[in-house]
């Protein structure tokens, strides 16, 4: 049987003090040294970014903007795909839909 996984959220003032406490398991001063490009290679070779080429350029936050809350059927890769995109992935989903929307006005 597979253990029990425990989610849990932090908001970033609480993971910044969290850092600063030192309760990080990351080398946060290995990090700080890297270069650019030793960070785009490390990410290159992380197995869930293979082949991801995803232009968020043209995305749009919109934070003030009230949601209705609704209930959507997708097909279970696509969401596997945005949940694996990690926390906001609704917001991801939003933004792309928004996007095809802005482009079918056109």
């Amino acid at each position: 049987m597979e253990s029990e996984k425990r989610i849990v959220s932090y908001s970033a003032a609480e993971l910044k003090a969290m850092i600063e406490r030192g309760e990080s398991e990351t080398d946060w001063d290995a990090v700080r040294a890297m270069t650019d490009a030793e960070v785009e290679a490390a990410v290159a070779s992380d197995p869930d970014e293979a082949g991801m080429e995803i232009d968020w350029s043209k995305a749009v936050f919109h934070p003030e903007t009230r949601k209705t809350p609704m209930t959507i059927r997708l097909d279970p890769d696509v969401l596997a795909f945005f949940r694996n995109q990690g926390r906001g992935y609704q917001t991801k989903i939003n933004a792309v839909l928004r996007a095809y929307m802005e482009h079918a006005r056109k």
